[in-house]
């Protein structure tokens, strides 16, 4: 059988594969890592329809000539679906009190609502909580959409664009145990909060520019050394939450000034460097 992804046909020994649905879940996961989604199917120059699918996953392998394979670009996807929820969160708004009730039921069915749901999870939960009229507003909401929009549109200017942010917040890290012990309870949840948000954010970011193509093959090593780095930070990140949680602002001083903020600043400044090397 001949595979075909996106008109080019693919240099691939099947073995244990005997069915149709077992060659596309073998495939899955390298789609995933090229950031690409299925988005079509044909066998044999038919095309597949929806309520066709689970039969043609259970198709013998044997008796098909051609599989032809259409992809597209999760970061397309994303786009597309940010820039829908805009105009949804616009449309919304216009709506009085008792039709604003009944949006959210609708919405979250809408192809953006499925794909928010299954892709961006947690930007779908603050969909519901805006739209069930909750305690995030609708300004809020764009703000957020926005935001990843230039996350995915331009993610080289929006990493650069964190590092003034990043500064800060490693220096407010290391009063963080001062303001603990002198019961600024406020403030260091503030500062919590930020540093959470934060690397949360230059995350995401990692990732699109990894599926997108700015961390090029070339830079392997440097990926897998990146990769590390993040594993060893997620350690020294669960750590910190149990201590701040504890009150421990012995522990909280030490991992904050000597773990989280350089550590977070290291994997920063790698993931620039390797992005720049990318690009030139």
């Amino acid at each position: 059988m001949e595979i075909r992804i996106n008109d080019q046909t693919l240099d691939v020994r099947l073995e244990k594969e005997k069915t149709i649905g077992e060659v596309l879940a073998g495939l899955e996961q390298w789609l995933s890592n090229s950031g690409h989604i299925l988005s079509g199917l044909s066998v044999d120059g038919v095309a597949v329809k929806v309520s066709q699918v689970e039969e043609i996953f259970n198709k013998e392998i044997a008796s098909v000539k051609t599989l032809d394979i259409e992809t597209t670009p999760v970061a397309e996807l994303t786009v597309s679906s940010l820039v829908t929820l805009l105009e949804d969160i616009k449309e919304y708004e216009s709506l009085d009190f008792s039709k604003k009730n009944d949006f959210f039921g609708g919405w979250k069915e809408t192809a953006c609502g499925r794909f928010l749901d299954t892709e961006i999870p947690d930007l779908f939960a603050l969909c519901v909580i805006t739209f069930s009229n909750g305690a995030i507003d609708t300004a809020s909401l764009i703000s957020i959409t926005e935001e990843r929009l230039r996350e995915v549109t331009d993610p080289v200017k929006e990493f650069a664009d964190i590092e003034p942010v990043l500064d800060d917040i490693c220096l407010k890290l290391v009063d963080l145990p001062l303001d603990i012990q002198t019961g600024k309870d406020k403030k260091a949840a503030q500062t919590m909060q930020l540093f959470t948000a934060v690397t949360e954010k230059i995350l995401r970011i990692y990732c699109q520019l990894d599926t997108q193509g700015f961390l090029t093959e070339q830079n392997t090593e440097k990926k897998e050394q990146i990769v590390r780095q993040m594993t060893e930070f997620t350690d020294v990140l669960k750590e910190l939450v149990e201590a701040y949680e504890k009150n421990d602002s012995v522990l909280v001083g030490d991992l904050t000034e000597y773990e989280a903020s350089v550590r977070i600043k290291e994997i920063y400044t790698a993931i620039m460097e390797n992005c720049r090397r990318s690009i030139q």
